[in-house]
C-alpha cells in the first residue's frame, strides 16, 4: 500500500487536543467549576483546585487562550515590558509581579527593550495583538507613537520604578528624593568633595533623577556637585575603572556617590587593590540594596529599594482593576530605606 494512501494518512493523524469538559469529567466537577479552578482559583476550594489541576496535568490539557480571548474581548496574559533581563533590579520586580499574578490564575508575557524606546512600542503592539488584559512598563517615559498607543488601548496600565505622572496606574519611588537622602548622609558624615558616578545617563535616567537630588543638595550648601558619567554598562568592572577616572580628574575627592551598587562594589575593592581605606581615604556610597554590598568588607552604605514589595503591589491593583473593583489608590509610594553600612 502506498505511503500517501487514506488508511496511513489516518494512522498518522494526531490524537484530538484535550477538551476542559474533560478534565472536568476527570476531576469529577463541572466544566464552569473546572473553568473557576484554572481562572478563579479563589472562588473554588482548594481540594477542588488540586484535583482539576491533577487532571490538567494527567490529561496533557493546553487551555486555548487565544480563542478565549476572542470570545471575551479579553485573556489571562499581562505583558510585562523591561528595559533588561540581566539587570537584578528588574528580575525581582518581575518575580514580586509573576508570583501574585500567577496565584491568581494570570500568566506572563515578558519583553526585553534594551533600553531602547523604539523597541518598547513594538512589543506594546505585538502584546496588545495577542488581547493582554494589560500591560506592565518599567518606568513613565516613552516615545510620542506607544503613549498614543497606550492611552487608547483600553487596558489597565501599570509603570512601575518611579513616581511621577503616569498613563493610568503608578508603583515606584521619588529617585530625586532617593539621591538628595544620600547626599545629605554623606554630608552629615562631613564630606564636602563628593563625585557623583552613572553609568549611560541616557539609559538609566532613573540614575539621572538621583544625581538631580543628589546636586541640589550640594548647592544648597555651596559645593560643586561633579559627574562622571560611564560610556558603559554599570558593572563591577566599570566601577572599578571609574575610581580611577575620579581619582585623576578630581584628586581631591573626599567620597563617592555611584548610581547603583553593582559601580560602587567594584570601586570599593579596586580602592582596597590600591591600598587605600575605605572610608578614611575615600567614602564609597551605592544604590539598590543588593545583596553584593552587604558581603564585601566594608559593607557598603545603599538606599534600599523595595523591589519585590513593588512588584506585588503593583500586580495586586491590577487584579482589583481587572476584578471590577476600585484600586485602592492610582499612585503608590513605596519608598526607601537608608542603609548606612561601613563604606562612609
Amino acid at each position: 500500500m502506498s505511503k500517501d494512501s487514506p488508511t496511513n494518512a489516518k494512522s498518522r493523524r494526531r490524537p484530538e487536543q484535550v477538551t476542559l469538559s474533560q478534565v472536568a469529567q476527570a476531576a469529577g466537577v463541572s466544566p464552569i467549576t473546572a473553568s473557576r479552578a484554572l481562572n478563579h482559583p479563589d472562588k473554588v476550594s482548594d481540594s477542588t483546585r488540586q484535583s482539576v489541576l491533577e487532571s490538567v496535568e494527567r490529561l496533557g490539557y493546553v487551555p486555548n487562550l487565544v480563542a478565549g480571548s476572542l470570545a471575551s474581548s479579553r485573556s489571562r496574559l499581562i505583558a510585562i515590558i523591561v528595559p533588561s533581563l540581566i539587570n537584578s533590579v528588574f528580575v525581582e520586580v518581575i518575580k514580586g509581579l509573576q508570583e501574585t499574578l500567577e496565584a491568581q490564575g494570570y500568566q506572563i508575557l515578558l519583553g526585553n527593550t534594551d533600553y531602547d524606546l523604539d523597541r518598547e512600542y513594538q512589543l506594546v503592539r505585538t502584546f496588545l495583538g495577542w488581547s493582554c488584559s494589560a500591560l506592565v512598563t518599567a518606568g513613565l517615559r516613552h516615545n510620542d507613537a506607544c503613549r498614543t498607543l497606550l492611552a487608547n488601548c483600553g487596558h489597565p496600565i501599570m509603570e512601575v520604578m518611579e513616581l511621577g505622572k503616569g498613563m493610568d496606574l503608578n508603583v515606584g519611588l521619588d529617585h530625586t528624593a532617593a539621591g538628595s537622602c544620600m547626599t545629605n548622609h554623606l554630608i552629615d558624615r562631613g564630606y564636602q568633595r563628593i563625585v557623583y558616578v552613572a553609568a549611560r545617563l541616557s539609559h538609566d535616567y532613573r540614575a539621572g533623577m538621583r544625581y538631580e537630588g543628589h546636586k541640589a543638595v550640594l548647592k544648597a550648601k555651596g559645593l560643586e556637585a561633579p559627574l562622571l558619567e560611564l560610556d558603559t554598562l554599570g558593572s563591577l568592572q566599570a566601577g572599578a575603572e571609574s575610581l580611577a577616572q575620579v581619582l585623576q580628574h578630581y584628586p581631591a575627592t573626599q567620597a563617592i556617590h555611584f548610581a547603583n551598587d553593582d559601580l560602587a562594589a567594584g570601586a570599593l575593592l579596586a580602592a582596597q587593590r590600591r591600598g587605600l581605606s575605605v572610608p578614611d581615604d575615600i567614602a564609597i556610597a551605592g544604590f539598590n540594596g543588593l545583596p553584593l554590598g552587604q558581603h564585601i568588607t566594608p559593607k557598603l552604605t545603599t538606599i534600599l529599594s523595595p523591589r519585590e514589595d513593588m512588584g506585588r503591589l503593583a500586580a495586586q491593583e491590577l487584579i482589583r482593576r481587572l476584578s471590577g473593583k476600585s484600586v485602592y489608590r492610582r499612585q503608590h509610594d513605596v519608598g526607601f530605606t537608608l542603609q548606612v553600612g561601613e563604606s562612609t
